[in-house]
C-alpha cells in the first residue's frame, strides 16, 4: 500500500500532497478547520477580505520553483503584482523611510540620512545576494540529517558569518539608529532579534531589496487554492472538518488514526503538518521524538496580537504595508524574548491590501490588517484588546496626520488562545521556532520519527524554518524522505 495521510492543509502539507501525489501516492489530506490553508485562511465580512495570515510575498523564485515543478507557473493561478514602495516604516512625525523597488533612489534616501551609508547597503546587498544563492541553490532543500550538509566551500569560506549576528555587522558600519532598523527589520521574519541572528542570513535583505515585496491580486490565499488545486488534479483528496484524536502504533509501525466523528482511517505512512508538539501528543509517549521539557527549552519566534478592520474611506497618507517604529524597539522586543509580558508601548505592522487591490474591499472603502508581535503563551483572557487598538490607531493619526479612528466600521480581534486552539500552536506561537544559530539545519525538530518508520513531520517547526517559502520547501523535502524510505528503505 503506498498510502499516505497528510495531517494539516497549510502550505508544507499542500505541498507535501502534490510531490506525494505526482509520485503515484494515494494521499489524502486531513484539515480539522473547515477551510485550506492554515494560517493562510481569510476573513471575509461586510465585503471586506482579509488576509488571516503571511501578508507579505517575498522569494518569488521559490513560488515559481514550485510551480515548475508541476509544470506550471505562478501566472497559471494568479496575478502577482510588485508593490513600489514595497513597505513604508514609520519612525515619527514627518520622519519615514519608503523601501522602495528603486535601488538607486533607496541608496539616496540612505546617504540622505547618513554620508557613507550609501556604500555599506551597496556592498551589504551584494554579500546578501551572494548568500541567498548559496542559501537556495545548496542549503534549504537539505532535509537536516546531519551536520555535514552546510559543509561546503562556500559556507567554510564563510563561516565567521554563521558566528557573528546580522545586528554587529550592521551597526559596526551604521549609525543611524533609522538606516539601522530599516536592515534589520527583515530577520524579524525569522523570528529572532536581529543580534541573535547570524549574519549569514542578510540573504533576507536581498530578498527584501532586490527580490522585492510582492502581492497576489485576490489575497494570498490564492496560494493557498492554487496548489489545492494542483494537488487534487493529480489525484490527492483533501478533507476540511476532519480532526485526528487518535493515531495507533502496533509493532513498531503506525496503523491507522481515528477521527473525533470516530471513522477509523487506515493509511501505510502518516505526515504530520500540523503542530509538531501538537502531532506528538496524538501518539503514546514512548514513541514521541521530544519531550515536554524539550519544547520548554525550544526558543519560540513571537505570537501576535492582531486586528482586522474595515474603514469607511480610503486612507491616504499610508502605504499598503507599514512598520511603525515609532517606539522604542529594544523595550518591545524585551517583552517579547526576556520578560515575556504584554508590550506597553508597542511597534506594530499595518496592511491595507485594498490600497493595490480593490477586489478586498467595497469600493471606497479600506480593508486594514493590523498586527503587534507578542510573547508566545501569554495569557490574553484578560486583556484589554480594544485599548491596544485605540492605541494603534491613536499613533497612525498622530504620526501621519490622517484621521482613521472615526473612520472604524468594524473591527475582529486575534491572539495567542485564537493561534492555540485553530492551530494546536504550541503556546500559541504564530511563527515557529526562531532561527538562531542553535536551532539551525540539522538543529532543527527531525522530519522523521526516530522510533516508528512511517511517521514524518514537515512545517515551520522543522527544516528549513519559519515563513510560506521555507514550508513550500518543507513539504517537498519530507516527499522526498518518505519517497527513499518506500522504495529503498531507508532515508538515507
Amino acid at each position: 500500500m503506498k498510502r499516505v495521510v497528510i495531517a494539516g492543509a497549510g502550505f508544507s502539507g499542500l505541498s507535501a500532497a502534490c510531490y506525494l501525489a505526482k509520485a503515484g501516492y494515494d494521499v489524502v489530506v486531513l484539515e480539522k478547520n473547515d477551510t485550506i490553508g492554515g494560517r493562510a485562511r481569510q476573513l471575509k465580512r461586510d465585503g471586506f477580505t482579509f488576509d488571516m495570515g503571511p501578508t507579505f510575498y517575498w522569494m518569488p523564485d521559490i513560488f515559481e520553483k514550485f510551480f515548475a515543478d508541476f509544470s506550471h507557473k505562478s501566472s497559471d493561478f494568479y496575478k502577482l503584482v510588485r508593490l513600489d514602495p514595497g513597505y513604508s516604516i514609520f519612525f515619527g512625525k514627518g520622519n519615514s523611510i519608503d523601501v522602495t523597488s528603486n535601488f538607486d533612489e533607496l541608496c539616496r534616501q540612505f546617504e540622505s540620512r547618513e554620508r557613507g551609508s550609501s556604500e555599506f547597503l551597496k556592498k551589504f546587498t551584494e554579500e546578501g545576494e551572494f548568500n541567498y544563492r548559496v542559501a537556495v541553490d545548496k542549503v534549504i532543500y537539505k532535509p537536516g540529517l546531519s551536520p555535514t550538509e552546510l559543509v561546503m566551500l562556500e559556507t567554510i569560506s564563510r563561516s565567521h558569518q554563521f558566528l557573528s549576528s546580522i545586528s554587529g555587522g550592521i551597526r559596526r558600519a551604521i549609525k543611524s539608529p533609522e538606516l539601522i532598523s530599516t536592515l534589520e527589520f527583515p530577520v524579524l521574519f525569522l523570528g529572532a532579534m536581529p543580534q541573535d541572528t547570524p549574519y549569514f542570513y542578510n540573504f533576507m535583505n536581498y530578498a527584501d531589496i532586490k527580490l522585492g515585496t510582492w502581492h497576489i491580486e485576490g489575497g494570498f490565499y490564492k496560494l493557498a487554492e492554487a496548489m489545492a488545486d494542483i494537488a487534487r488534479n493529480l489525484g490527492a483528496e483533501i478533507r476540511c472538518s476532519e480532526c485526528i484524536t487518535k493515531v495507533e502504533i502496533e509493532n513498531k509501525r503506525a496503523k491507522h488514526l481515528t477521527l473525533k466523528s470516530g471513522e477509523v482511517v487506515e493509511f501505510d505512512t502518516i505526515l504530520f503538518s500540523s503542530d509538531y508538539h501538537h502531532s506528538e501528543l496524538l501518539i503514546d509517549d514512548q514513541y514521541r521524538n521530544y519531550s515536554e521539557d524539550y519544547w520548554r527549552h525550544r526558543v519560540f519566534a513571537p505570537s501576535a496580537l492582531m486586528f482586522y478592520v474595515g474603514f469607511s474611506e480610503k486612507l491616504k497618507n499610508l502605504k499598503h504595508h507599514s512598520l511603525f517604529f515609532d517606539t522604542d524597539f529594544n523595550t518591545h522586543a524585551h517583552s517579547i524574548y526576556k520578560d515575556a509580558k504584554w508590550p506597553a508601548k508597542p511597534l506594530f505592522y499595518a496592511s491595507f491590501p485594498s490600497m493595490s487591490d480593490g477586489s478586498l474591499a467595497p469600493e471606497g472603502k479600506e480593508c486594514g490588517i493590523f498586527l503587534i508581535p507578542v510573547a508566545p503563551g501569554l495569557n490574553d483572557s484578560n486583556i484589554d484588546k480594544g485599548q491596544y487598538l485605540s492605541e494603534i490607531l491613536s499613533r497612525i493619526e498622530s504620526v501621519t496626520g490622517e484621521s482613521v479612528s472615526s473612520k472604524v466600521l468594524f473591527s475582529e480581534a486575534y491572539s495567542v488562545s485564537d493561534f492555540a486552539r485553530d492551530y494546536n500552536a504550541y503556546k500559541g506561537n504564530a511563527y515557529g521556532l526562531s532561527n538562531i544559530l542553535t536551532q539551525t539545519a540539522f538543529l532543527k525538530p527531525k522530519l522523521y520519527n526516530k522510533k516508528i518508520d512511517n511517521i514524518f513531520y514537515c512545517g515551520q517547526l522543522t527544516v528549513p524554518g519559519p515563513g510560506v517559502p521555507p514550508s513550500l520547501i518543507s513539504g517537498k523535502i519530507v516527499s522526498e524522505l518518505i519517497i527513499k524510505k518506500k522504495e529503498h528503505g531507508s532515508i538515507v
